[in-house]
């Protein structure tokens, strides 16, 4: 069967302001939760490092910071000896005119980019936006409508304004739903009328860490009641997206790696249902809108004994449902009895290849995995983030020989196609992570790189910071022209 995709088909990149935007302290912005956290690798993972006003240092491994701990004025610094990527991640800010361009001449039709609450709102609690915030999407969304590209904004991609996150021991308390709810009727105020699609969270069933959530070292119960407020959060803004821009249409991303059972064995299977559930627990409750009958058991599990919800918060999710459900797609995993909940994919599967960082190659696992989510939630999909890391070797001028990244979108974005005309899947797009070389989320390099185009930029923000397409710029650049046809 033709690979060739539906008409009007949306193809682009995904990308997050802390890791391609950079324009730290620039135009009124405040601090970000992710603004703390350190440059890392593969062999030495990242943390959060700040010093708190009494000189108390914040580190890895420390307890979580308590609202009533922080000095209402207490603002924490930075270390001098630590490096902080999304500060300057690779300079979007200054870049944003040369990089739509170079995305509109691969035929981007969609481009998906977050935007920093923190930009918005510093602190998150001013009564009045940052207009200068505001002006710098205007003119990243204008920009993209010179090209007829629409954007798919995330409005929180992994952070929130390190105050929230301090006064209030992040999305613990209720009170940073009020504060989101209106940094969202800000933005669908001022881009409602040039976006259609609109993600209220990026990979929410991750939220684990300080950045989500805002909690530091969280327990089960302050991790669990924060994915709770955040459901919430999600929903008001959703009903209230709906009212103020017609024909809106919101979604919330998910982790959605594929997982396996290790083995047949009957108590490995049922592990495999259970680990499956840490998932779907998410995409029912919000996709669905209501808690699903398994949640009880999954919630003891993580020694939650009471979610507080207001009386009225089961109505506002079932108003508040998802439109679609999007989704990231990077690897499968394996899972078998004894396996830590939060720690899928500690077995190797002796089928897949793997990249440098380790992550199995699983072409095959994508069009499972839009089979799974449809089959369960009957709403449209769409796959905002896939791709593949590995370390690019430039050559004097730039220019990276990338055929292993042809390789792992051609496997990938046939199976997408099988899924949508083998399988009828409907899809409403495919945004590409990254288009454009950025800081990796997971271990805070530049070496890891996954863009079309190359950024000059080590991991200690060395170069000139000149994007060169590689490879497979014009290779992505072709198969969208012929709508995926040239896959076959």
């Amino acid at each position: 069967m033709s690979k060739e995709l539906p008409k009007g088909f949306l193809w682009g990149g995904a990308t997050s302001d802390f890791q391609y935007e950079g324009g730290f302290n620039e135009g009124g912005r405040g601090i970000s939760s992710h603004d703390y956290e350190t440059d890392g690798s593969k062999e030495h993972p990242r943390h959060h490092t700040m010093k708190m006003p009494d000189g108390t240092l914040i580190e890895p491994n420390s307890s979580f910071i308590l609202a009533d701990s922080v000095p209402k004025e207490a603002q924490p610094v930075f270390l001098d000896d630590q490096y902080y990527p999304s500060h300057k991640a690779v300079d979007f800010y200054h870049h944003y005119k040369e990089d739509i361009k170079l995305m509109a001449e691969m035929g981007f039709n969609v481009y998906r980019f977050s935007i920093s609450w923190s930009r918005i709102f510093p602190t998150g609690e001013e009564e009045k936006p940052n207009e200068a915030g505001l002006k710098f999407y205007d003119n990243v969304i204008n920009e993209m409508a010179k090209y007829n590209m629409q954007p798919l904004i995330t409005i929180s991609h992994d952070e929130m304004p390190v105050h929230l996150a301090l006064k209030y021991n992040g999305w613990t308390s209720r009170k940073v739903i009020d504060a989101y709810v209106k940094y969202a009727k800000t933005l669908f105020e001022r881009f409602g009328n040039r976006c259609k699609y609109w993600l209220t969270f990026n990979e929410i069933n991750a939220v684990r860490g300080f950045g989500p959530t805002g909690v530091r070292n969280a327990n089960g119960q302050d991790r669990y009641q924060a994915d709770h407020n955040m459901f919430v959060a999600s929903a008001k803004a959703v009903k209230l997206g709906h009212k103020l821009v017609p024909g809106s249409q919101f979604g919330t991303m998910y982790a959605m790696s594929e997982i396996y059972p290790a083995t047949c064995k009957p108590e490995d299977m049922f592990h495999h249902l259970q680990e499956h559930r840490e998932n779907w627990y998410f995409i029912d409750i919000m996709g669905r809108g209501y808690y699903p009958s398994y949640a009880d058991e999954l919630l003891k599990r993580h020694g939650v004994k009471d979610l507080h919800m207001e009386p009225e918060d089961k109505q506002t999710l079932k108003e508040g449902q998802l439109d679609f459900i999007a989704f990231s797609y990077y690897r499968s995993n394996t899972t078998k009895k004894g396996d830590d909940w939060f720690n899928v994919g500690g077995n190797p599967n002796p089928y897949l290849k793997e990249t440098p960082w380790g992550w199995p190659v699983d072409p095959l696992g994508l069009r499972y995995c839009m089979n799974e989510i449809y089959d369960r939630i009957q709403k449209p999909i769409f796959i905002v983030e896939n791709g593949m890391g590995a370390i690019d070797k430039a050559d004097e001028n730039g220019y990276v020989e990338d055929d292993y990244r042809i390789e792992y979108l051609q496997e990938h974005l046939s199976a997408m196609a099988d899924a949508i005309n083998i399988d009828h899947i409907p899809c409403l797009g495919y945004t590409m992570w990254a288009p454009i070389d950025l800081v990796s989320l997971s271990t805070g390099e530049m070496k890891k790189r996954y863009g079309f185009v190359y950024v000059d930029m080590d991991d200690k923000v060395n170069g000139s910071l000149k994007r060169t397409p590689k490879k497979s710029f014009n290779w992505m650049k072709h198969i969208i022209e012929t709508n995926g046809a040239a896959l076959d």
